[in-house]
């Protein structure tokens, strides 16, 4: 025990510790989405990990982006000093767009990337700066990057410039040693990465298969992988918003091929925290759905009539069960 207390102060950087000194309990960022943070974490009040990278993935007007800036705004949200680094490759994010989300644009930088090579470059010495302060002076803080399909090489645009009509090949390599390099240094800094990405059909497959973009960089990196698809939530004629849903791709926190829906309205309400829950607690025999009704409270209610009014049907007593469903159906090791 001596010898390893010697090494652990030979080597005298912050990072180096007895496993016993590790702090136990991982640390989560709520998405604004009871049902997502199960799916992703395994409980209705976890969400993401706080310090390791999560990918979000599928194809083109899937909400991709629209989902990451609900996650943002419920970050900035929750915690009052915290900001956030967002770095778009699509051009994608304006002033408009942001105040529509109800961001408080005073917390947020928005970073315009175009190669590999320059994301990692910015992203890699904005965290170098974050750890350079004092512990206590860090306020939280989360990175996003939209998206990953996006960023060029800089070998891709020399050769376009010189009219070349070659693949870049080196991509897939640069893509691995950005995330490798970035991986080790936001656990340190306890800063959370979303990552957007496209995914694609794989041909020739025996069954329908999606497979996301970029190499195996960010699919080794990555501690959640999220695959999204949509279909338009309405009101009357109105197109309001999404029905997301999504199904855990890989995860190092809960099962994987397990699949929820949630509600994504394009305005600043962003994702709907509750729901979702009804389709749990179902699963879980909370309730009985009889006919497109539900019974809560000695009363049957249709879900629209539920979520108008969720406080009055979710109290804590259901919350906790709702959450004790959610570690059976998501947890590894239960159900």
């Amino acid at each position: 025990m001596d010898f390893l207390k010697e090494i652990v102060k030979e080597i005298g950087d912050d990072y180096t510790q007895l496993a016993k000194d590790i702090e136990g309990t991982e640390q989560f960022i709520d998405t604004g989405s009871y049902i997502f943070n199960g799916l992703v974490s395994g409980s209705i009040y976890g969400g993401v990990s706080s310090n390791k990278i999560t990918a979000i993935a599928g194809e083109s007007s899937t909400g991709k982006t629209f989902f990451s800036l609900a996650v943002v705004k419920n970050f900035l949200d929750s915690n009052p000093d915290g900001y956030c680094l967002y770095f778009d490759t699509e051009a994608a994010v304006n002033k408009p767009l942001l105040e529509s989300r109800g961001i408080d644009l005073s917390r947020l930088v928005v970073i315009n990337v175009v190669t590999i090579e320059e994301f990692r470059g910015k992203a890699l010495k904005a965290v170098d700066k974050y750890l350079q302060m004092p512990i206590e002076d860090r306020k939280p803080c989360m990175f996003v990057l939209d998206s990953l399909g996006m960023l060029s090489t800089e070998k891709e645009i020399r050769d376009a410039l010189d009219d070349k009509q070659v693949r870049d090949m080196t991509k897939s390599q640069l893509v691995k040693g950005a995330f490798r390099m970035l991986t080790l240094k936001l656990g340190q800094a306890n800063v959370p990465l979303i990552v957007t990405n496209h995914t694609y059909d794989v041909i020739g497959a025996y069954v329908p298969t999606k497979e996301m973009g970029g190499g195996s960089g960010l699919k080794y990196a990555a501690s959640t992988i999220i695959y999204l698809s949509k279909k338009k939530e309405k009101d009357g004629k109105e197109v309001i918003g999404n029905i997301i849903k999504a199904k855990t791709h890989k995860s190092r926190l809960s099962k994987e091929n397990k699949t929820v829906e949630i509600r994504l309205f394009y305005d600043d309400r962003g994702l709907d925290r509750y729901y979702g829950l009804l389709e749990l607690g179902e699963i879980g025999g909370l309730w009985k759905n009889v006919a497109g009704r539900y019974e809560i409270g000695g009363k049957k209610l249709y879900a629209k009539q539920i979520l108008a009014s969720p406080e009055t049907y979710f109290t804590d007593e259901v919350m906790q069960a709702l959450d004790e469903i959610a570690q059976k159906e998501f947890s590894y090791g239960e159900g």
